[in-house]
């Protein structure tokens, strides 16, 4: 069969996407391949469709055991034969795995890094690449095995020893995240000189991106959750193990069906809130970054953040985990002063070395020029990954954008009530002496005798936190770590208190006026739509699977849209291959037909 036969039969799509096809031919034709394709994007089909193609088994390498089991029970939806060796699996179980790959009985095996280089699963291999039994090895979130990256995982640096001990077969890399340096490094470190590099957009153009002034944060998510997304799928990410478990049961309390996740919860609580997140319709999940890199869920509406995180490639990688099925979502984020002061504490008081460090402030530069960006924010996040793009229309500096203001002076006057004050009080402080407040705190200090108490009388209190935040994000002032998170002023202020250089800021926002949503399904309303989700649950708990894994939202609405009324109209839906078509045709036109 051709690749495009084998796309349309098992796994019902019509068409490839962007560069899939050229991905696809260079893969089963024998070569290796480093592909950068975002989330949704349909990486997963570069290597299980020339897996289907090639001779033998191909072996994927996957860091969670979570991904694994859904992609596998997704593979053998489409009559795929899969399967998975992680240390989920009791002894017994394991073996009858091993048994399947030996006997060449498996399309494709799913195998966490650690397994992959223990020396009983090397000589399974040594024994099925000299029986020419191996189609071919793929390396899922390839970043890992960055140093620099957020989710390094120091056991991908052995993967190399996949070309050295078997460098007949392809090999492909894939990742939705990767700035230059790290596509340089998982080149470098995984032995893939000789790969192609397939770069495709990192747009994901169905994500609007929303970054709104930290006031009341959980007031603001909650509103946010209540206006926007009810009763929707959704992912909360917070900093920290106590703000998450706080934030969870604030939620909760407020009536949203919220659960809390991270790696200090006991492993069976862990699981089970993971497991209703994947099964359960309109869960948000409290995390800390522990969860989602292993999420397989496409439905996903929302992805919100609590706290800054580190990089522009984690707030890339978090938010991407919302709307997978390429309908309407939103990345949403509550970002303050504070947040910076906490995210530059942690970097300086990490054990890392200097040039880690220095790497890191760089990052965490990057992601504060995306925060109080007045142009586009996609414009500013594909830019980041080398990316050219205008403006988008779906961004809230697109859809709403801020006005800018000469805050020269205002700069001036706040600079100037660091410097006298001795470089070693924050902002709440600072803004104090600004308004001349007598407050207990600025008792400690003879303000009279500074020159700046009382000058800043024209700006009240949001508004002097609004250009403490803007002077930190735009590198006139610094957080010292050694004062806790009193403010210092860098180099680059001299020229603004010399009155040589002018400071252009954007105005304090407003609370966020309500947006209007793009509809996230072209059926949520249709009571057929409903049914067909209805039978789909049915059906999920009926196998033990994510609902997902049976059909997609978008294939459901497709099919409440187009109402076939036979099984050659069934097979023209997206997502309805020959084994679903078989499996499951029948009773959708039972339903189809008492609509």
């Amino acid at each position: 069969m051709t690749p495009l036969q084998v796309l349309r039969s098992v796994f019902g799509h019509p068409g490839f996407r962007g560069a899939q096809e050229a991905i696809v031919g260079h893969l089963a034709g024998g070569g290796d391949a480093l592909v950068l394709m975002p989330t949704g994007g349909g990486k997963s089909l570069c290597y299980q469709l020339p897996a289907l193609l090639r001779e033998g088994t191909a072996i994927v390498v996957s860091p969670l055991i979570a991904l694994m089991q859904d992609q596998v029970a997704a593979l053998r939806q489409l009559g795929v034969r899969a399967a998975f060796l992680n240390s989920s699996l009791e002894a017994r179980d394991a073996q009858a795995v091993r048994r399947d790959f030996s006997s060449a009985s498996l399309d494709l095996l799913y195998v966490a890094p650690e397994r992959l280089v223990m020396p009983s699963m090397l000589e399974d291999l040594a024994r099925m690449y000299e029986a020419s039994q191996l189609a071919l090895f793929a390396i899922d979130e390839a970043h890992c095995v960055s140093q620099w990256g957020h989710d390094f995982r120091p056991e991908y640096l052995q993967l190399s020893l996949l070309h050295e001990r078997f460098p007949k077969v392809p090999r492909i890399a894939l990742t939705a995240t990767a700035d230059p340096q790290t596509r340089e490094e998982i080149l470098r470190r995984l032995a893939l000189a000789q790969a192609r590099v397939f770069i495709s957009s990192f747009d994901r153009p169905n994500i609007r991106y929303r970054i709104v002034d930290k006031q009341d944060a959980r007031g603001q998510l909650l509103r946010f959750i209540g206006e926007e997304h009810p009763g929707e799928a959704g992912i909360v990410y917070c900093l920290s193990r106590r703000k998450v478990e706080e934030t969870a049961a604030w939620l909760a309390g407020h009536g949203v069906k919220a659960l809390p996740y991270h790696a200090g919860m006991a492993a069976a609580e862990r699981t089970g809130n993971q497991a209703r997140f994947q099964d359960e319709d309109g869960i948000v999940v409290v995390a800390t970054i522990a969860f989602g890199m292993g999420i397989d869920k496409p439905d996903v509406r929302f992805v919100a953040h609590l706290d800054l995180p580190k990089s522009i490639e984690g707030y890339y990688q978090e938010t991407g985990r919302a709307g997978r099925d390429g309908l309407a979502a939103d990345a949403w984020m509550a970002y303050g002063l504070g947040d910076v002061v906490q995210v530059r504490r942690l970097i300086e008081s990490s054990e890392g070395s200097e040039e880690f460090r220095r790497v890191s402030f760089a990052k965490l530069d990057a992601l504060l020029g995306l925060c109080e960006t007045a142009s586009c924010r996609r414009v500013r996040l594909l830019a980041y990954f080398g990316e050219a793009a205008g403006p988008c229309g779906n961004c809230d500096t697109c859809l709403e954008p801020p006005r800018t203001w000469d805050a020269t002076e205002a700069a001036r006057k706040a600079l100037s009530c660091i410097y006298r004050t001795g470089q070693r009080f924050g902002a709440a402080h600072l803004i104090d002496v600004l308004l001349g407040r007598a407050t207990e705190r600025v008792q400690q200090w003879d303000h009279d005798k500074s020159g700046v108490f009382g000058i800043g009388t024209e700006l009240d209190e949001a508004g002097w936190r609004t250009v403490f935040r803007q002077l930190v994000a735009l590198g006139y002032a610094l957080p010292d770590h050694d004062a806790y998170g009193g403010l210092r002023l860098t180099e680059a202020s001299r020229p603004v208190l010399k009155g040589e250089s002018r400071v252009v800021m954007r105005e304090k926002r407003t609370a966020a006026k309500k947006m209007k949503r793009a509809s996230a399904s072209a059926g949520p309303a249709d009571p057929l739509f409903a049914r067909l989700k209805a039978w789909r649950s049915e059906q999920a708990r009926s196998q033990s699977v994510p609902a997902y894994v049976v059909f997609h939202d978008a294939t459901l609405s497709a099919i409440a849209a187009a109402r076939p009324r036979d099984l050659a109209g069934l097979s023209a839906i997206a997502g309805i291959g020959a084994k679903k078509l078989e499996r499951y045709g029948p009773e959708l036109l039972q339903i189809l037909r008492a609509a």
